[in-house]
């Protein structure tokens, strides 16, 4: 089978697998298994950053990652620029700190690469990034 475009996966569908959360867990772990079968799913540094916060060693976050098949990217340059871009204007709008920098850089990630986007947190991506396609477990 061919697959289809890829899917960069956000942070928090991979903590909710990881971690086992009871009410995001099933979801995320369902939406990898099935993105996984027909697309290629990426993880930037900045995802790995954020993930990486559980774990002691990067060899016990490998093996965590590994049964999803996760491929891993780097940041693009261009990405920099819109990411920053992107939390200038969130910044003008008012929006508080409260809203980290790294999140617009999957944002910008998934827009510069054209890649859809795999988050449980959809309503910054669809203000600042509006042409990335958005995937959502339910």
């Amino acid at each position: 089978m061919a697959k289809t475009d890829p899917v960069l996966v956000d942070s928090n569908i991979l903590i909710d697998v990881i971690s086992d959360d009871p009410r995001f867990g099933p979801a995320s772990a369902q939406a990898l298994a099935s993105l996984g079968d027909s697309a290629d799913l990426i993880v930037n540094p900045i995802v790995m950053a954020e993930v990486s916060v559980g774990f002691l060693r990067l060899e016990d976050l490998d093996e965590a990652l590994n049964p999803h098949r996760l491929h891993r990217e780097d940041l693009p340059w261009e990405g920099a620029f819109l990411a920053g871009k992107a939390f200038l204007a969130y910044r003008r709008r008012g929006g508080q700190r409260r809203s980290p920098l790294p999140d617009f850089y999957i944002g910008a990630h998934a827009a510069v690469a054209r890649y859809r986007l795999l988050t449980r947190d959809p309503e910054r991506y669809r203000a600042y990034f509006p042409a990335v396609e958005l995937l959502i477990p339910c």
